[in-house]
């Protein structure tokens, strides 16, 4: 039940880091944005980006591949909101393999008059037409069961393709999502793993092919912006809470809030002694779009929580955060030896891009659990859609 989170420097926004005034926004775009169920949240990116990141976005165009995933939907959600509340003038297509389902799930996104929603697989989708400045690669491709080969395959297919795209398609600035699996196995006397460790995971080892998947693409990205002469801006993901993310998909503090939601027991898999460490969506958001705007190309930053607990305290956590008393079960007694860890060091991220987090894990839980409980998962309502407009 554990979970995987998951050129050239000209470009870079070297403007002293400053936080955009929600108190000057007009009355009428407060008063539409209230009935957004997420307004906490995206108020809280707008505020918190700094200003030459939306600045940076104007006007331009911004291609986005797994758009309508967990990271995708954050990034999108929090793009309209600045563009519902900036006017920043700007479009987003994103690549998706399932319009309808999209349209289904976020209808307030889908049909918004700065968003175009692109039908197709990243690994062979066809180009959209004109220039676009800002690619953002975040798709994952579905796994297959037992088929390492394929999955490897698959990913690495996608980077390509997206990298084709962003060389014909005038591309300054390309953010990767890659992974904390590009290190391997973290050493248990190594606390927070940092971006220049030099650890890998391990060739013969087949189950690790979406690392190695990871890695073969940042390789990828390196080498394009080395010979084509954009920036390639590497996000390294750790592990994450916030509203979109699924509970019944393969990320334990989802897994532990549906726990909750269904009347428990909260349900530990293993002996509860691995490490993990979260970062809130809405602090993810800001994150992956100072990253885009103000990174190093081909400087990787970890983007993920700092504080590491274990899977039994994440568990109690989700437990007192949202209905003390709810029944933990693990599965096993803990077998002795050190205990496994997957937790970033963040202080590249923090030192030269002044990012930080700002929500709690706690806080984080507390979220998810009252989005998903009020049934809020779903787009919301229609004093806010009305912002919408068809194309």
């Amino acid at each position: 039940m554990f979970f995987r989170c998951g050129a050239n420097g000209s470009e870079v926004f070297a403007t002293p880091y400053q936080k955009f005034n929600h108190a000057t926004l007009p009355a009428k775009l407060k008063k539409d944005a209230m009935p957004h169920p997420l307004r906490q949240d995206l108020d809280h990116v707008l505020t918190h980006a700094a200003a030459d990141v939306w600045e940076a976005l104007r006007g331009q165009s911004i291609f986005v591949t797994g758009g309508t995933g967990f990271v995708g939907t954050w990034l999108t959600e929090s793009l309209v909101w600045a563009e519902e509340h900036l006017g920043l003038g700007m479009r987003a297509v994103l690549l998706t393999r399932d319009p309808d389902a999209f349209r289904a799930k976020a209808p307030h996104l889908a049909a918004h008059r700065c968003v175009q929603l692109l039908r197709g697989d990243a690994a062979s989708f066809e180009f959209p037409e004109g220039e676009f400045p800002f690619v953002i690669h975040a798709s994952v491709s579905t796994p297959t069961l037992g088929s390492p080969l394929s999955n490897f395959e698959a990913d690495v297919a996608a980077t390509r393709r997206v990298l084709d795209f962003a060389r014909a398609h005038g591309a300054r600035r390309v953010l990767f999502t890659s992974s904390g699996a590009v290190y391997g196995k973290q050493p248990p006397d190594l606390s927070h793993v940092p971006e220049d460790y030099v650890g890998a995971p391990g060739t013969p080892d087949t189950s690790t092919a979406y690392g190695q998947a990871k890695r073969t693409s940042e390789f990828l990205c390196a080498s394009y912006a080395q010979q084509y002469g954009f920036s390639a801006l590497i996000a390294r993901l750790f592990a994450f809470v916030g509203p979109h993310l699924p509970l019944d998909a393969n990320y334990a503090v989802g897994n532990f809030i549906g726990d909750v939601l269904r009347g428990g027991p909260v349900r530990i898999a293993g002996d509860g002694t691995p490490y993990r460490s979260y970062l809130y969506a809405a602090d993810l958001a800001i994150w992956l779009w100072t990253i885009l705007v103000r990174g190093e190309s081909l400087r990787p930053y970890n983007v993920g929580g700092s504080r590491a607990v274990t899977i039994a305290e994440l568990a109690n956590i989700v437990v007192e955060t949202t209905v003390p008393g709810t029944l933990i079960e693990i599965a096993r007694q803990p077998e002795g030896g050190p205990a496994s860890r997957y937790v970033p060091d963040t202080k590249r991220a923090e030192q030269e891009l002044g990012l930080r987090e700002l929500i709690s894990p706690e806080e984080g839980v507390r979220r998810t659990y009252a989005w998903h409980r009020q049934g809020t998962a779903t787009a919301p309502s229609q004093a806010w859609t009305k912002g919408a407009e068809s194309r």
